[in-house]
C-alpha cells in the first residue's frame, strides 16, 4: 500500500514538473527568438522565425546607434522614472496596507472595498480626462506625471494587504509600544522587515511596469530629450511609415537592451523573496 501510494505520488511530481517545464519553455520561447532576432540580417528575418543566430549583432547595434536619439540617456530617463516610482510606490502602499491592518476605524472596511473598486477601473477609462488634466497643470513634458501616481497605486496596497495580513502581529507593534517607539518607528523598523518579501515581490511588478510603460509617456511628452527606452525604440519602428524600410534586426537589438534591466532587477529583489520565505517559515 505505502509503496503504491509513493509511486503514485512520484507520478504525480513527475508530472508537475514536467508541465512546468513546457510552460517554463513557452515563456522563454519569445525571449529565445527576439535575442536570435537580434543578430540577424533583414534578409534572415525575412526568411522566417528561426532559433539560430545571426552574424549581424555589429550592424543591427551600429544601425541603432546611428539613428537621431541617444540611447545611454533613454536608458536613464526610464530608469529614472522606474526606480523613483517604484520606490514611492511601494513605500506608500505599505504605509497604507499597514494602516488598513494594524489599526480599527470608523469606514475601514469602506476604504478598502473602494481601493478594491479601483482595481477594476480599466486604467484606459482615464487616460484621457487625465491628459487633460495634466495639459491644465501645465506638466506635459514632464516625469512628475508618471511618477506620483504610483504614490496611490491601488493593486499594489490590495496585495500588501492581504500579505501583511498573514505576518502581521500584534505583538511586536505592542512591545515596541512599550519601549516608547513611535508609530513610524515601529513601522520603518517591526513591519517594514516583516514585508520583505511582499515589498520585493511588488517592487519587481512596479519597477517592470514603470520600465515597460509607453502609452502614457507617448501622451505626455513630446520633448525627445525625455524620451523614455522603448519611446525611443518605437521610433524606429515608425520610421516604416514614411517609405523607408524598418531595420528589425536594429528594433530586436534595442528591445534586448530594453529587458536587460528587468532582468538585474528581478535577480536583485529575488533574494528577498525566497530569503523572507525561508525566515517566514521557521517562525514561531
Amino acid at each position: 500500500m505505502n509503496k503504491s501510494y509513493t509511486g503514485s505520488l512520484r507520478a504525480r511530481r513527475t508530472l508537475i514538473y514536467i508541465c512546468f517545464g513546457i510552460l517554463t519553455l513557452l515563456s522563454l520561447l519569445p525571449f529565445a527568438i527576439m535575442l536570435a532576432d537580434s543578430t540577424r540580417s533583414v534578409v534572415q528575418l525575412n526568411t522566417g522565425v528561426s532559433l539560430l543566430p545571426g552574424s549581424s549583432l555589429g550592424h543591427n547595434i551600429k544601425v541603432l546607434l546611428s539613428y537621431d536619439f541617444n540611447l545611454g540617456h533613454g536608458m536613464f530617463n526610464s530608469a529614472f522614472i522606474a526606480v523613483v516610482s517604484t520606490a514611492l510606490s511601494v513605500y506608500c502602499s505599505a504605509l497604507a496596507a499597514y494602516a488598513l491592518v494594524a489599526y480599527d476605524f470608523k469606514a475601514k472596511r469602506l476604504v478598502y472595498a473602494f481601493v478594491i473598486a479601483l482595481i477594476m477601473i480599466p486604467g484606459q477609462v482615464s487616460m484621457v480626462g487625465f491628459y487633460q488634466f495634466m495639459i491644465q497643470l501645465n506638466l506635459l513634458d514632464n516625469y512628475i506625471p508618471l511618477i506620483l501616481p504610483g504614490m496611490c497605486a491601488p493593486a499594489s496596497i490590495f496585495f500588501l494587504v492581504e500579505y501583511m495580513g498573514t505576518v502581521y502581529n500584534k505583538d511586536y507593534a505592542d512591545s515596541a509600544r512599550l519601549d516608547g517607539a513611535s508609530e513610524l518607528k515601529i513601522f520603518h523598523s517591526v513591519m517594514l522587515p516583516m514585508m520583505k518579501p511582499g515589498l520585493a515581490t511588488m517592487a519587481i511588478f512596479g519597477f517592470v511596469f514603470s520600465w515597460n510603460n509607453f502609452l502614457m509617456p507617448l501622451m505626455l511628452i513630446s520633448d525627445k530629450n525625455l524620451y523614455t527606452l522603448p519611446m525611443m525604440v518605437q521610433t524606429i519602428t515608425a520610421l516604416g511609415a514614411g517609405g523607408h524600410t524598418v531595420e528589425w534586426g536594429a528594433v530586436y537589438s534595442g528591445l534586448s537592451i530594453t529587458i536587460a534591466p528587468i532582468i538585474i532587477v528581478y535577480l536583485i529583489l529575488s533574494r528577498f523573496i525566497v530569503g523572507g520565505g525561508t525566515a517566514g517559515g521557521v517562525k514561531g
